[in-house]
Protein backbone atom coordinates (compact mmCIF):
# COMPACT_ATOMS: atom_id res chain seq x y z
CA UNK A 1 0.00 0.00 0.00
CA UNK A 2 1.05 3.27 -0.74
CA UNK A 3 2.06 5.79 2.09
CA UNK A 4 -0.70 7.78 1.48
CA UNK A 5 -3.53 5.33 0.88
CA UNK A 6 -1.75 3.64 4.08
CA UNK A 7 -2.06 7.07 5.68
CA UNK A 8 -6.02 7.73 4.88
CA UNK A 9 -6.27 4.15 5.34
CA UNK A 10 -5.46 4.50 9.34
CA UNK A 11 -7.04 8.05 9.89
CA UNK A 12 -10.58 6.45 8.18
CA UNK A 13 -10.14 3.64 11.11
CA UNK A 14 -9.42 6.27 13.84
CA UNK A 15 -12.52 8.56 12.85
CA UNK A 16 -14.56 5.96 12.52
CA UNK A 17 -13.50 4.12 15.76
CA UNK A 18 -14.42 7.70 17.24
CA UNK A 19 -18.22 8.12 15.52
CA UNK A 20 -18.72 4.71 16.18
CA UNK A 21 -18.44 4.92 19.87
CA UNK A 22 -20.05 8.04 20.20
CA UNK A 23 -22.79 7.19 17.46
CA UNK A 24 -22.56 3.25 17.40
CA UNK A 25 -22.03 1.49 14.43
CA UNK A 26 -24.76 2.15 12.33
CA UNK A 27 -23.59 6.10 12.02
CA UNK A 28 -23.26 7.58 8.63
CA UNK A 29 -20.14 6.33 6.50
CA UNK A 30 -20.21 9.51 4.69
CA UNK A 31 -19.80 11.49 8.46
CA UNK A 32 -16.99 8.87 8.60
CA UNK A 33 -14.97 10.14 5.56
CA UNK A 34 -16.21 14.01 6.04
CA UNK A 35 -14.56 13.77 9.34
CA UNK A 36 -11.24 11.95 8.05
CA UNK A 37 -10.87 14.32 5.28
CA UNK A 38 -11.22 11.43 2.66
CA UNK A 39 -14.06 11.69 -0.54
CA UNK A 40 -16.57 8.40 0.08
CA UNK A 41 -14.76 6.89 -2.63
CA UNK A 42 -11.61 6.79 -0.90
CA UNK A 43 -13.64 5.09 1.83
CA UNK A 44 -15.27 2.50 -0.26
CA UNK A 45 -12.09 1.74 -2.03
CA UNK A 46 -10.49 0.51 1.85
CA UNK A 47 -13.67 -0.80 2.87
CA UNK A 48 -16.20 -1.77 0.20
CA UNK A 49 -19.14 -2.48 2.81
CA UNK A 50 -19.55 -1.74 6.53
CA UNK A 51 -18.44 -4.49 8.06
CA UNK A 52 -15.11 -4.64 6.22
CA UNK A 53 -14.68 -1.20 8.47
CA UNK A 54 -15.68 -2.79 11.36
CA UNK A 55 -13.12 -5.41 11.18
CA UNK A 56 -10.74 -3.15 10.50
CA UNK A 57 -11.72 -1.35 14.08
CA UNK A 58 -11.52 -4.41 15.59
CA UNK A 59 -8.16 -5.66 14.99
CA UNK A 60 -6.67 -4.06 18.48
CA UNK A 61 -9.75 -5.16 19.79
CA UNK A 62 -8.37 -9.16 19.21
CA UNK A 63 -5.41 -9.15 21.56
CA UNK A 64 -7.69 -7.65 24.11
CA UNK A 65 -10.10 -10.50 24.13
CA UNK A 66 -7.12 -13.10 25.01
CA UNK A 67 -5.97 -10.95 27.44
CA UNK A 68 -8.98 -11.14 29.47
CA UNK A 69 -9.76 -14.44 29.13
CA UNK A 70 -6.26 -15.12 30.71
CA UNK A 71 -7.46 -12.95 33.60
CA UNK A 72 -10.58 -14.36 34.05
CA UNK A 73 -9.31 -18.35 34.20
CA UNK A 74 -6.53 -16.97 36.92
CA UNK A 75 -9.56 -15.82 39.01
CA UNK A 76 -9.51 -17.16 42.42
CA UNK A 77 -13.03 -18.00 43.69
CA UNK A 78 -15.85 -20.36 42.90
CA UNK A 79 -16.63 -21.88 39.76
CA UNK A 80 -19.64 -19.45 39.98
CA UNK A 81 -17.53 -15.97 40.41
CA UNK A 82 -15.20 -17.23 37.40
CA UNK A 83 -18.14 -17.46 35.32
CA UNK A 84 -20.15 -14.66 36.24
CA UNK A 85 -16.72 -12.70 36.28
CA UNK A 86 -15.88 -13.74 32.26
CA UNK A 87 -19.57 -13.05 31.61
CA UNK A 88 -19.40 -9.52 32.67
CA UNK A 89 -15.80 -9.09 30.86
CA UNK A 90 -17.60 -10.73 27.59
CA UNK A 91 -20.26 -8.45 27.75
CA UNK A 92 -17.87 -5.22 28.31
CA UNK A 93 -16.07 -6.60 25.02
CA UNK A 94 -18.51 -6.55 22.89
CA UNK A 95 -20.21 -3.46 24.34
CA UNK A 96 -17.28 -0.79 23.75
CA UNK A 97 -19.88 0.92 20.57
CA UNK A 98 -23.34 1.30 20.91
CA UNK A 99 -24.55 -0.79 18.61
CA UNK A 100 -21.97 -3.40 19.23
CA UNK A 101 -23.24 -6.33 21.14
CA UNK A 102 -26.34 -6.93 18.30
CA UNK A 103 -23.44 -6.51 15.26
CA UNK A 104 -21.29 -9.02 17.05
CA UNK A 105 -24.03 -11.37 18.49
CA UNK A 106 -25.73 -11.57 15.16
CA UNK A 107 -22.36 -12.48 13.28
CA UNK A 108 -21.34 -15.30 15.79
CA UNK A 109 -21.18 -18.23 13.94
CA UNK A 110 -22.28 -16.94 10.76
CA UNK A 111 -19.01 -18.17 8.39
CA UNK A 112 -20.14 -15.29 5.67
CA UNK A 113 -19.43 -12.91 8.10
CA UNK A 114 -16.97 -10.46 7.49
CA UNK A 115 -16.06 -10.27 11.32
CA UNK A 116 -16.37 -13.87 11.45
CA UNK A 117 -12.66 -14.39 12.40
CA UNK A 118 -13.48 -11.64 15.27
CA UNK A 119 -16.37 -13.96 16.57
CA UNK A 120 -14.16 -16.86 16.51
CA UNK A 121 -11.20 -15.40 18.59
CA UNK A 122 -14.30 -14.30 21.27
CA UNK A 123 -16.39 -17.54 20.88
CA UNK A 124 -12.50 -19.25 21.36
CA UNK A 125 -11.66 -17.23 24.38
CA UNK A 126 -15.21 -18.34 25.65
CA UNK A 127 -14.91 -22.42 24.88
CA UNK A 128 -11.49 -22.12 27.00
CA UNK A 129 -13.67 -20.56 30.19
CA UNK A 130 -16.10 -23.06 29.32
CA UNK A 131 -13.22 -25.79 28.46
CA UNK A 132 -12.01 -25.55 32.44
CA UNK A 133 -15.59 -25.34 33.99
CA UNK A 134 -16.36 -28.51 32.47
CA UNK A 135 -12.82 -30.11 33.87
CA UNK A 136 -14.19 -28.85 37.32
CA UNK A 137 -17.00 -30.62 36.54
CA UNK A 138 -19.39 -28.11 37.55
CA UNK A 139 -20.83 -27.55 33.98
CA UNK A 140 -24.29 -29.12 32.70
CA UNK A 141 -22.70 -31.34 30.08
CA UNK A 142 -24.92 -30.11 27.20
CA UNK A 143 -24.03 -26.83 27.21
CA UNK A 144 -22.35 -25.36 24.10
CA UNK A 145 -20.37 -22.62 23.45
CA UNK A 146 -21.96 -20.79 20.72
CA UNK A 147 -25.02 -20.57 22.52
CA UNK A 148 -23.39 -19.27 25.91
CA UNK A 149 -21.65 -16.21 23.47
CA UNK A 150 -25.40 -15.73 22.14
CA UNK A 151 -26.95 -15.75 25.27
CA UNK A 152 -24.49 -13.39 27.15
CA UNK A 153 -24.32 -11.02 24.15
CA UNK A 154 -28.61 -11.17 23.77
CA UNK A 155 -27.86 -9.97 27.38
CA UNK A 156 -25.40 -7.58 25.96
CA UNK A 157 -27.40 -6.06 23.25
CA UNK A 158 -30.42 -5.63 25.97
CA UNK A 159 -28.26 -4.06 27.97
CA UNK A 160 -26.99 -1.06 24.87
CA UNK A 161 -30.15 -0.64 23.67
CA UNK A 162 -32.03 -0.28 26.75
CA UNK A 163 -28.67 1.71 28.00
CA UNK A 164 -28.34 -0.19 31.79
CA UNK A 165 -25.63 0.13 33.62
CA UNK A 166 -23.74 -2.91 35.21
CA UNK A 167 -25.57 -3.47 38.11
CA UNK A 168 -28.68 -4.16 35.84
CA UNK A 169 -26.63 -6.55 33.88
CA UNK A 170 -25.74 -8.68 36.35
CA UNK A 171 -28.71 -10.39 37.32
CA UNK A 172 -29.31 -11.30 34.01
CA UNK A 173 -25.89 -12.49 34.15
CA UNK A 174 -26.37 -14.55 37.16
CA UNK A 175 -29.84 -15.97 35.75
CA UNK A 176 -27.74 -17.48 32.98
CA UNK A 177 -24.80 -18.46 34.74
CA UNK A 178 -27.36 -20.81 37.55
CA UNK A 179 -28.07 -22.13 33.93
CA UNK A 180 -25.81 -23.55 32.86
CA UNK A 181 -23.81 -24.61 36.39
CA UNK A 182 -25.06 -27.85 37.74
Amino acid sequence: MRADARRNYDRIVEVAREVFREQGYDASLDEVAKRAGVGPGTLYRHFPKRENLLDAIMQSWVAKVSETADKALAHEGSDRELLLNWFQEYVGLISQHRGGPAKITSAMGDPASPIMTKCQVLAQANERVIDRLREDGCLRADVDTLQVCRLVGGVATVADQGELDPEAVRPMLEVVADGLLK
